[in-house]
């Protein structure tokens, strides 16, 4: 959320940002809404006053024992508690009217990212690692995972319908080992671990931004206040909510849980496998720094470069590219995504994404700091994808697959696997 005196002052670039970010939102709307509730709040408290004057007034003409003029007032200030009782309301509504637009306003992007109006017109930063080449016809992940008996697609739409799967035997212990390989990555760069809760409150998810614009996108749970989450960078933000936190130096936290998202808008679309599905893991990063535009962006290629040395540890060609402000959500500055080589797609495929957020979460978190000198502050936050599972498996999958039926397992998965250095088929 941004303070209302920026919307006033930049109404141009916020309008550009609305339409860009394919908001429906009217800045002019919500300036007028601005205008309206201040002139009613001054007109309550205006009327406020009057009205305690007048009871002021009152008690002297009591003490004076004039009657009459204390009746005559006191009639005033019942018709000032009559039109003041229609004020508040009226504010009251207008007050609420001016939030739900104000909780629709975005960040602004960075001045280096990209134009565009969907991922098509990301730009390509790096390129690290190349894609393979076979010998051989390459099988897709499913057909890989099928043969590898690791991969059971029809039993699990068969327990929770589309975009559901269940892994088995090692496709379990692949996905239980990615996770372990990133957390083991953070942990030695100075990230807390912390296990947090997979199902939060409403509020939770309207302060760091995933509300109202992503609601549709959240599992809820049906007759409470509880949604489950699609990323612990909800729970993690969420941690250090109505705080004043020591900032010091950036506090880094990481966690892995389950996560939830619908995939409302997406029919049809990378509906085949473990490309898009309704449940999956995720390690993620998150970052509080001090309110300085420098020292963010030094964390956000902090956060990547962490995300790229994981993708490097398991061996697979990526490529980073900037995001356009098209493909944006509501509450991102800037982002960069990783996406990773699929040899079923003959194309790169997202795995990551990191984004800096500026201290629009921690306005709506209403997370302070002190700075040097002792004055209040909103931090700085960031998050990062350092690993997606199942998704992550497409890649492993098929970039290591061997003609003879076998995948190669990465020299850094190893320890997590019993030492196996390929699976094989049971």
């Amino acid at each position: 959320m941004l303070y209302t005196a920026f919307v006033r002052e930049h109404r141009e670039l916020l309008q550009h940002t609305v339409e860009k970010k394919g908001i429906t939102l009217s800045i002019a709307d919500l300036l007028e809404q601005d205008e309206l509730r201040r002139r009613l709040l001054k007109d309550v408290e205006g009327l406020r006053h009057e009205r305690n004057r007048l009871s002021e007034q009152i008690g002297e003409l009591i003490k004076q024992r004039k009657h009459d003029e204390a009746e005559q007032v006191k009639r005033q200030v019942r018709e000032a508690n009559e039109v003041l009782g229609g004020l508040e309301i009226g504010l009251a509504e207008a007050e609420k009217a001016f939030r739900e637009l104000m909780l629709l306003v975005p960040n602004p992007v960075s001045p280096d990212t990209p134009d565009g109006k969907s991922d098509a017109d990301n730009v390509e930063i790096r390129r690290v690692g190349e894609p393979p080449t076979f010998d051989f016809m390459p099988l897709n992940h499913v057909e890989i995972g099928e043969r590898l008996g690791i991969l059971d697609l029809q039993r699990g739409v068969k327990i929770a319908g589309t975009r559901n799967y269940v892994l088995k035997g090692t496709g379990y212990h692949l996905h239980r080992a990615v996770q372990q390989l990133a957390m083991d990555v953070l942990e030695r760069r100075g990230f807390t671990p912390l296990e947090v809760p997979m199902m939060v409150r409403g509020e939770a998810l309207l302060n760091t931004g995933f509300f109202p614009t992503g609601e549709d996108q959240v599992f809820a749970v049906a007759e409470e206040d509880k949604y489950l989450i699609g990323t612990s960078e909800v729970s993690l933000v969420s941690y250090f909510g109505n705080e004043i936190i020591e900032l010091n130096e950036p506090i880094r936290l990481a966690a892995v849980t389950s996560c939830f998202r619908r995939e409302i808008g997406s029919a049809g679309r990378d509906v085949h496998g473990l490309y898009r599905v309704h449940q999956f893991a995720k390690v993620e990063q998150v970052v509080l720094c001090e309110n300085d535009p420098s020292l963010s962006e030094q964390l956000l290629q902090e956060m990547t470069r962490n995300a790229e040395d994981i993708l490097q540890l398991l061996e697979l060609p990526y490529r980073v590219v900037a995001v356009c402000i098209g493909d944006m959500s509501q509450k991102t500055h800037k982002q960069y995504d990783i996406e990773t080589w699929m040899p079923s797609r003959q194309s790169y495929g997202e795995t990551h994404s990191s984004s800096n957020l500026l201290d629009f979460q921690a306005r709506r978190a209403n997370i302070h700091y002190r700075d040097e000198d002792g004055r209040m502050q909103y931090c700085h936050t960031l998050n990062n994808t350092a690993i997606a599972t199942p998704r992550i498996l497409i890649p492993l999958l098929e970039n290591h697959q061997r003609e003879d039926g076998t995948v190669y397992v990465p020299k850094a998965l190893r320890p997590y696997l019993n030492r196996a250095e390929e699976i094989r088929p049971l």
